[in-house]
């Protein structure tokens, strides 16, 4: 299946306060893309911090971000578990609840076969009967989408593409040579965002979009236009602040970028820290330079 999405996905941050999730908050910062050209959220992927979220917690950023934001810019729900039967009643709930698609990461830590992996995606996309992109990130899961599972994946009606967070661009290229036209590629990893839209990607799922939508976007649409020699110098422009929102694990940095454009994002929960002070400062400079304004 190809062509569910197109663009600038962003991988938003969940925004917590002392009495849990700040829904209006977490309005704020979806109006902040729609503005900044963004064509998708996911909500509860990695960067939202799902694992120490409440059931309650994740139910309600659902319903609050389908009930705001629903036809305005499309809505991705990251539903993936190391449990099989979880991932398949998470992306059903999804799915009731009206998202528009599920991101679902590779089962982590029972560290399945290639076998195993493609059950596990078969089985999501039948219950879940919406569009599903399935998420490769080895260096989190430590299990690996090789791109012959990822042929095989194109033939399930309702796959909608890869999100690819491996790193490794020979990977990569052979994943996009077995699919191409008959499933959609998703960058993965800021860094090599423009190389895998050069390939044939359809998109970014991004960390930095939360804080660059409209640079990212521009870059999308300049690399979509044949406009290589721009799109490599905004590129060029946006890499030393993608290395900034890379300063420590994701979410943290991206958590405190937010707050310095004057969102209240609060904190990462634990175990994740907040940003040092010391990478508070490389961070504040990248943001500075590149004239980035909130709200």
């Amino acid at each position: 299946m190809t062509g569910f999405v197109n663009g600038i996905i962003t991988a938003m941050v969940t925004p917590f306060d002392d009495g849990g999730v700040n829904l209006p908050e977490l309005g704020k910062m979806i109006d902040y893309q729609i503005a900044g050209g963004a064509d998708a959220v996911v909500i509860l992927g990695t960067t939202g911090e799902p694992a120490t979220m409440t059931d309650s917690e994740k139910t309600a950023v659902i319903r609050y971000t389908v009930e705001n934001f629903k036809g305005r810019i499309k809505i991705i729900v990251g539903t993936g578990s190391n449990d099989t039967k979880k991932a398949v009643a998470a992306s059903v709930a999804a799915a009731e609840s009206g998202a528009d698609g599920v991101l679902v990461v590779t089962p982590y830590y029972n560290r399945c076969t290639q076998d195993g992996l493609y059950s596990y995606y078969e089985e999501v996309c039948r219950a879940a009967g919406i569009p599903v992109i399935a998420y490769n990130v080895p260096s989190r899961t430590a299990v690996n989408i090789l791109p012959e599972t990822a042929e095989r994946l194109a033939g399930i009606p309702n796959m909608a593409g890869i999100k690819e967070a491996s790193g490794n661009m020979a990977q990569v290229v052979e994943t996009m040579r077995r699919i191409r036209g008959k499933l959609d590629l998703f960058s993965g990893e800021d860094f090599l965002n423009l190389p895998m839209l050069a390939i044939g990607g359809a998109g970014l799922v991004s960390v930095t979009s939360n804080i660059a939508p409209a640079l990212m976007k521009k870059m999308y649409t300049l690399v979509k236009a044949n406009r290589l020699d721009e799109a490599n110098e905004v590129q060029d422009f946006l890499l030393p602040l993608e290395d900034a929102c890379f300063l420590e694990v994701n979410p943290i940095p991206i958590k405190a970028a937010y707050n310095m454009l004057g969102f209240s994002a609060g904190t990462p929960r634990s175990p994740l820290t907040e940003l040092s002070e010391e990478n508070k400062l490389k961070l504040r400079a990248e943001i500075e330079r590149a004239g980035l304004k909130g709200i």
